[in-house]
């Protein structure tokens, strides 16, 4: 379904109707033809889609009505933006899924009670990657400082993009996931270094995306940089 902003006229427009999508870029506002992608139906596919039902039934089986009940004050006081630009908010069982799949995917627990605390964590203003051809690692630089490093069950995730040429100055995606960086109560080390989840050689453009998760299931938005790839 697409979503539509009217003004005196269409505004703006992303999704598909009937064949095209709209969308944006850089550039401005275009429609291509819809394609229906081909399912690869890898392992990391199937991974995550296990992990998705696993949640969904948790949801309607494990939670108790005072764990939905929390999860729902705690969605009801965070405002997000759609892609059009306009605030929008999300269910509880928006956030428990959201959350606890990539806590589930990095190695942590799933967390059934709501958040009390209501606001989500913020970017990591340090954060920085640069990767070796020689070593085909990444080396992620954060502060170690910040709450979910100083917290048992505290998670940075990393993911790195697909390597495009050296040319290339904006990567949209898609990521793969790289590693993480566990919290605790005695911080990690900043750099830490994590290996590639694709071949990179000299001069090649990536993008590596972090993301926050405190050990009470609040996930940050996601927050990049981009760095061509060095000896």
């Amino acid at each position: 379904m697409a979503l539509v902003q009217y003004g005196g006229g269409i505004v703006g427009m992303r999704g598909s109707i009937a064949g095209t999508v709209h969308s944006k870029n850089r550039y401005g506002n275009y429609v291509r033809a819809r394609t229906t992608p081909v399912n690869p139906n890898t392992n990391r596919q199937s991974a995550m889609r296990n992990i998705i039902q696993q949640l969904s039934q948790a949801w309607s089986t494990i939670l108790t009505a005072t764990e939905h009940a929390a999860w729902e004050v705690f969605a009801a006081a965070i405002v997000r933006t759609n892609k059009l630009g306009a605030t929008i908010k999300l269910t509880g069982f928006n956030h428990f899924i959201r959350a606890n799949a990539f806590l589930l995917q990095n190695g942590g627990t799933m967390v059934t009670a709501g958040p009390t605390t209501l606001n989500l964590p913020g970017a990591d203003p340090t954060f920085s990657a640069s990767a070796s051809s020689a070593s085909q690692n990444i080396a992620v630089t954060f502060d170690n400082t910040l709450d979910w490093a100083n917290e048992a069950g505290g998670l940075l995730g990393v993911y790195m993009s697909m390597p495009k040429s050296s040319g290339t100055s904006f990567i949209a995606g898609p990521y793969r996931r790289a590693g993480v960086i566990e919290g605790a109560g005695s911080p990690p080390s900043s750099p830490a270094s994590i290996a590639a989840p694709f071949p990179i050689a000299v001069s090649q453009q990536v993008k590596v995306k972090g993301r926050i998760v405190r050990a009470d299931a609040r996930l940050s938005d996601p927050f990049y940089d981009q760095s061509g790839v060095g000896a």
